[in-house]
């Protein structure tokens, strides 16, 4: 493959002014990020210890594979959403490796509101099961919650998508042969006693387990029986009397150990990996890394060059381009990151036209040929106005849109700066199920820019109305609207929601990456289901 040569002057001060700026943005996501793994005060801390229980984060380190590396999803998941739940939502969602098998851990957070289910809360455990099911990782579950968190019952409840869901998934990843195992560590109640119900083995830890339908307060207020939590629901009366748990455990590390074993005995897993990885050793890129900070900056109105960023992500800043001289405003093109194969599909510019059929063009190569998709966003949209719609920009723009959403391979997405329009959809938005979405923290995500948004409700409010306004009245008005779109755009405000499966550091890009590729891989489905045809 062709080594991309960099243009960069790392001495001119739009440089200099980028890095500055990007370093404030690494400062808020570190300390979000810190939060979540440590949300716990030193008042839960000291009740878990008198407890004889481990904190989630010891739990899952006793878990996985010692030194192994994971892969977070949606850590910042509900932060400065709700009132007193940190970022993470109260549960902690990661693919990493058990006993040499890469599974899905989800695991409760007891010290953060005992553990209950908010409504993002409940998101983030469907989007973990979801990749599960998409990528076949087995399922370990960390049970140590206190059910739905009632005072958003209508937010939780009765919807297609809120807490039923997970136990719907269960049932199907069960026919699918993706195992699924539960350890109990303290409370399971009410609708979340399915959890264990519905897995394939369940561990429960004697002293601190508990599994029922309804706890003792509801059991006396329906029945008048007068009944402790261990003779209702404990770790005996589950292991052999009910017998909806399997194993019962003295400890925690004990328990934890118990569910290592278990995924042992699951045998290897089966992938087609091989294919896809380079033989060669994986070189790093020719260029640095830490130099993204400097080509993108923090503001996205100065415009930067996607092959300058793709030669520091790409091994040996290789990149073998496809029809380099047509549609230039995008770039696609074979590479490696970390000994994967992928076919890179990245912004540089408005999309035209002909860039939609240069991308349609190269997804269908790479399903031709098995090859994953990585699409790298920074787009304003598709061109708008009279000749271009003439030209038949939507229709060219649907091609585009289709082909992402009926390709076969794995497609993962990185929003690198703007995704505004319909030019998410075309580069693999959410709706458009990539295995993955990560975002930089400078990205912004909206339906479009604030100024455009400000400009287009203002003719819609004031230019056909029959009352005439002053410039100082439609101002005030655009200045609310630029306000709220501001707000709501930025790379935190969607990480908070679960629009994406996490914010990274552009200097992490690379491992992110490479632990989706490993995670995904093993489900590779490489049927194409078109052909060849000239764009």
């Amino acid at each position: 493959m062709s080594i991309l040569k960099s243009n960069l002057n790392i001495n001119s001060e739009q440089y200099k002014k980028n890095y500055l700026d990007y370093q404030s943005l690494l400062a808020k996501l570190n300390s979000y990020l810190q939060n979540s793994l440590t949300p716990h005060s030193k008042k839960t801390e000291e009740l878990a210890r008198r407890r004889n229980k481990l904190l989630v984060e010891e739990r899952i380190t006793h878990l996985l594979d010692p030194g192994s590396p994971y892969l977070a999803v949606a850590p910042l998941a509900g932060a400065e959403v709700y009132e007193g739940l940190p970022p993470g939502a109260g549960i902690h969602t990661l693919i990493a490796r058990i006993s040499g098998r890469k599974c899905m851990v989800i695991a409760n957070n007891s010290t953060i509101k005992g553990g209950t289910y908010f409504p993002l809360t409940v998101k983030k455990h469907l989007r973990a099961q979801e990749i599960a099911v998409e990528n076949k990782l087995p399922c370990i579950y960390l049970v140590d919650s206190g059910g739905a968190f009632l005072p958003l019952q209508d937010e939780i409840f009765p919807d297609r998508f809120h807490f039923g869901r997970i136990f719907y998934n269960q049932a199907l990843m069960s026919s699918m042969g993706i195992p699924q195992i539960s350890v109990v560590l303290g409370s399971c109640t009410a609708g979340g006693a399915y959890v264990p119900a519905m897995s394939d083995e369940t561990i429960m830890v004697r002293g601190n387990a508990s599994i029922f339908l309804g706890g003792p307060p509801l059991v006396k207020a329906a029945t008048g029986e007068i009944v402790s939590a261990e003779e209702l629901g404990g770790t005996d009366v589950h292991c052999g009397i009910s017998g909806v748990s399997d194993h019962s455990a003295d400890n925690e590390v004990d328990a934890l150990k118990r569910a290592r074993e278990i995924i042992a005995s699951l045998g290897p897993e089966s992938s087609s990996i091989e294919r896809l990885v380079a033989k060669h050793s994986t070189e790093p890129p020719l260029y640095d890394p830490q130099e993204i900070y400097g080509i993108v900056g923090a503001d996205l109105r100065k415009s930067f060059s996607v092959m300058e960023v793709i030669a520091r992500l790409v091994d040996g800043s290789r990149f073998e381009e496809f029809k380099a001289q047509y549609g230039k405003t995008i770039k696609c093109g074979f590479s490696h990151i970390y000994g994967f194969l992928v076919g890179v599909i990245a912004n540089d510019g408005i999309l035209f036209s002909e860039s939609a059929l240069k991308a349609t063009h190269f997804i269908q190569l790479c399903n031709q040929r098995g090859i994953p998709l990585l699409f790298l966003q920074n787009v304003v949209g598709f061109m708008v106005g009279k000749s271009y719609e003439h030209d038949g920009i939507a229709k060219h723009g649907a091609k585009m849109v289709t082909a992402v959403a009926t390709s076969s391979v794995p497609k993962f997405t990185l929003i690198i700066g703007g995704s505004f329009g319909a030019g998410n959809y075309g580069m693999c938005g959410r709706a458009y199920d990539p295995r993955f979405l990560f975002t930089w923290p400078n990205s912004q995500i909206s339906v479009m820019g604030e100024d455009q948004a400000a400009e287009v409700m203002a003719q819609v409010k004031f230019d056909n109305s029959d009352n005439p306004t002053c410039h100082s009245e439609r101002n005030e008005f655009k200045s609310k609207i630029k306000e709220k779109y501001r707000n709501e755009n930025g790379a935190w405000y969607a990480s908070a929601r679960l629009w994406d499966d996490g914010i990274i550091d552009p200097l992490k890009t690379r491992e992110t990456l490479a632990l989706a590729f490993a995670s995904s891989l093993i489900a590779q489905d490489s049927s194409s289901r078109f052909g060849i045809f000239r764009m």
